[in-house]
């Protein structure tokens, strides 16, 4: 089954596509998205997070970092801590995986085709715990991104109209949605990008 485009020209993953990339079975969402108002206690909950990490994986992991949309002052959010962590080869899952399962982490998505991505679910907090390799392109956007929302309050509050637009939609799976800012984001890096 192909990616489906939708309304906003942004081209979605097929239900095929997401089981593809989803360990265990892939649950359609099937309802609207839940944007929170900034909440000054995220970053708090992402060095949690952090620490426990850090003790777990010790210097395996090479960089840390809160990231997404709870990871920027003043930006509305799902209320799930994205955190970016690099390791020297995210497809050598030998190396991280069974340290972070025997500490109740669970692998939820392996991209192998794009980054050698892949996503983990928290114990108890609600996170995104993504991992790429060191090196990997996708580390420095997602960086650039987070960044550039913190400086622009313009393109802050245009991201912003855009996410809760979308987030008033019924969405297959949660993947659609944010697929469906990928426009938008785009717009955003180039601006971020002509001033670097």
């Amino acid at each position: 089954m192909p990616s489906i485009r939708d309304d906003s020209n942004s081209i979605s993953k097929s239900d095929k596509e997401i089981q593809k990339a989803t360990v265990g079975e892939s649950k359609p969402h099937n309802a609207l998205i839940i944007l929170h108002e900034y909440n000054p206690h995220w970053p708090t909950l992402f060095n949690q997070e952090a620490n426990r990490i850090r003790y777990i994986l010790g210097s395996k992991v090479l960089q840390l970092e809160h990231v997404g949309s709870t990871s920027v002052p003043g930006l509305c959010a799902k209320p799930i801590i994205d955190i970016l962590m690099v390791v020297k080869n995210s497809a050598d899952e030998s190396t991280y995986v069974s340290d972070l399962e025997e500490a109740d982490y669970t692998l939820r998505i392996r991209e192998p085709e794009w980054f050698e991505h892949r996503l983990f679910k928290g114990p108890d907090t609600d996170i995104n715990l993504h991992v790429f390799s060191e090196g990997a392109s996708e580390v420095d956007r997602m960086l650039r991104f987070r960044n550039w929302l913190r400086t622009s309050s313009s393109d802050r509050d245009k991201y912003a109209t855009v996410k809760r637009n979308l987030a008033g939609r019924e969405w297959r799976h949660v993947q659609h949605y944010a697929d469906a800012k990928n426009s938008i984001v785009q717009e955003i890096m180039e601006r971020a990008k002509a001033i670097e």
